[in-house]
């Protein structure tokens, strides 16, 4: 949906002694140093985007991530063409990736927790949102129930897939109400937002976690910002959706730097398995020791 709006930071085709510059300081640099940070400017502190491979790996324990319905792809029911296919954007956007839609899905472990993974890639289709993704988030929700353990939302992305028109609006009721159905198990979902989680992405899921983390800097939102200061006919604030702003305005819980997550993610599913534990009903055998107990006192 806003695919065009988000290029200008994208690092591609990058060797280790390539030079890279910094989007946002200018600093000229090279690319394995910046690699070695998890691609973070060492200067800035910028969060260049990554590809989903490399937020899997600065997440997942290693070599615990399998991947699951990787056979799923998109088709074109609505035969769609605007400058070029559908299908022809598919084949460009699976040959320049590697993959069959904009999101990979798997069970793995954090910290030794179990968790179901799901991550945006915005290089496919610029992260859109269609039938396929919404379906690989359903069904991680659905394992994560069955497991009971909790679900993690990477977004990156520019909104809903105009390709697919309201097969892919409807993704956004399909992924809210298998997350309903998460939350009354009392099992955690937690979002994390980096650049860019806009459109039906935010309008929908992206918003619902129990704990809403951002990357610094990231642009969130809805529709853009042209779109926005054209419509209410006034500037807007210096920094308008960027994390720290929404984070201002309690839009988010926090903004958490690209080599911490994995740490706040393992303290906040300790903290939700802890209070699950206390609010556990008692177990057979605490019950029938306290009837024992009660009929004892009333003999």
């Amino acid at each position: 949906m806003f695919a065009n709006l988000f290029k200008k930071d994208e690092v591609k085709n990058e060797t280790p002694n390539q030079w890279i510059k910094c989007p946002k300081c200018t600093s000229l640099m090279y690319y394995k140093e910046v690699e070695a940070i998890q691609n973070v400017c060492p200067k800035c502190n910028h969060h260049f985007r990554i590809n989903a491979e490399k937020r899997i790996a600065s997440i997942a324990d290693e070599g615990s991530f399998v991947e699951c319905d990787a056979n799923l792809a998109p088709v074109d029911p609505l035969k769609f063409t605007d400058k070029k296919s559908y299908k022809k954007r598919l084949e460009e956007a699976k040959a320049k990736t590697g993959k069959t839609s904009s999101v990979v899905s798997g069970s793995c472990t954090i910290s030794g927790q179990d968790a179901e993974l799901v991550v945006f890639d915005f290089a496919f289709m610029g992260g859109s949102l269609g039938s396929v993704e919404g379906e690989k988030i359903v069904r991680a929700v659905e394992r994560a129930i069955e497991k009971e353990c909790g679900v993690i939302i990477v977004s990156a992305s520019g909104g809903a897939r105009m390709q697919e028109s309201t097969y892919a609006l409807l993704q956004m009721s399909k992924t809210s109400a298998a997350l309903k159905r998460l939350d009354a198990k009392g099992l955690p979902f937690i979002s994390i937002l980096t650049d860019p989680t806009m459109g039906g992405v935010s309008a929908s899921f992206a918003m619902l976690g129990d704990i809403i983390i951002a990357e610094p800097g990231a642009l969130i939102g809805f529709a853009g910002q042209r779109v926005i200061k054209q419509t209410v006919g006034v500037d807007l604030p210096e920094g308008f959706q960027r994390s720290e702003f929404l984070l201002e305005h309690g839009l988010i819980d926090m903004v958490v730097d690209r080599g911490k997550i994995k740490q706040t993610l393992s303290d906040f599913f300790k903290l939700f398995d802890q209070k699950k534990k206390e609010t556990e009903p008692a177990g057979i055998e605490e019950e029938t020791k306290t009837e024992i107990e009660t009929e004892t006192e009333a003999e």
